[in-house]
C-alpha cells in the first residue's frame, strides 16, 4: 500500500469515527463503529492504527496540522509582523479542529498517564510545524525555549477557545492576541537585558551553556543533545 492509499483508508476511518467520539470518545467502541461504516478492511485499519483509538486520535491531530500547513501555505504573510504570522498560524491550527467535543474527548484521552506523553507530542509537534512554517533557524537552546512558549499559548487558547460562545469566536481572537503580546514583551526584555553592557559578566555562562544545546534532527532525535567536546 503506498502514502496516498494509507492516507485515504485512515481518513475514511476517522471521518466515520468522529461521527461517535462525541457520544463515545476516542474509544475501542468509537473504533469498531468506524471501522464498520466506512467500509474498510478491519485488518488493514487495525494495522494502520495498531494502538486502537489512540493511534485515531493522534493521526486526527496529525490532520489537523497537516490542514493548518496548507493553509498556512496559501496565505500571504509578507506583510504581516512576525507575532502576527504566528498568530495567524495558531488561528488556522484552532480553525483546523472544527469540533471541539472531539478536543474536549481528545483532552480527557490524554490527560491518562497512560498516554500523557503522546499528547504532550502532539501539542509540541503542532507548535514545532508553526515555527518550522513560518522560517525559524534556531539550533541551540531557542529551539527549546520558542516552542515552549508557543506551547504555553497554544494550549491556554484552545481551553478559553473549549469555552468561548462568542460570534466567530471573536472573544478567542482576542484572548490568543493577548497572550502572543504577553509572550513578544518577555522576547523583548530578554534583548535588553542581552544588550546591556552591565549584565554582559553574569550572562557569559548562561550564553555559552545555552550554544551547547543542539535542536532535535528530527522528531525520532528528540530531545535533542549537545555539542560534542573537543
Amino acid at each position: 500500500m503506498d502514502e496516498e492509499e494509507r492516507k485515504t483508508t485512515q481518513d475514511r476511518v476517522l471521518d466515520a469515527a468522529l461521527a461517535h467520539v462525541a457520544f463515545d470518545g476516542w474509544t475501542e467502541t468509537t473504533l469498531r463503529a468506524a471501522i464498520a461504516e466506512s467500509g474498510a478492511e478491519p485488518a488493514l485499519a487495525r494495522a494502520l492504527f495498531p494502538r486502537g483509538a489512540v493511534d485515531l486520535a493522534l493521526y486526527w491531530h496529525e490532520r489537523g496540522d497537516r490542514a493548518m500547513l496548507d493553509r498556512l501555505a496559501v496565505t500571504d504573510l509578507a506583510d504581516m509582523r512576525f507575532r502576527d504570522r504566528v498568530q495567524t498560524a495558531l488561528r488556522l491550527r484552532i480553525e483546523a479542529i472544527g469540533d471541539k467535543e472531539a478536543l474536549r474527548r481528545s483532552m480527557a484521552l490524554f490527560a491518562l498517564p497512560l498516554h500523557a506523553p503522546d499528547g504532550t507530542r502532539v501539542l509540541w509537534r503542532t507548535c514545532d510545524h508553526v515555527w518550522t512554517a513560518l522560517g525559524d533557524t534556531s539550533d541551540d537552546v531557542n529551539w527549546y525555549t520558542k516552542r515552549m512558549s508557543l506551547s504555553g499559548v497554544y494550549s491556554a487558547t484552545l481551553l478559553y477557545w473549549l469555552a468561548d460562545g462568542s460570534s466567530n469566536d471573536a472573544d478567542t481572537w482576542a484572548f490568543l492576541a493577548r497572550r502572543i503580546d504577553e509572550v513578544m514583551r518577555i522576547e523583548r526584555l530578554k534583548g535588553q537585558v542581552q544588550a546591556n553592557p552591565l549584565m554582559k559578566p553574569f550572562l557569559v555562562i548562561p550564553n555559552w551553556l545555552g550554544r551547547q544545546v543542539r535542536a532535535p534532527k528530527g522528531v525520532d532525535d528528540l530531545p535533542g543533545s549537545t555539542k560534542p567536546s573537543r
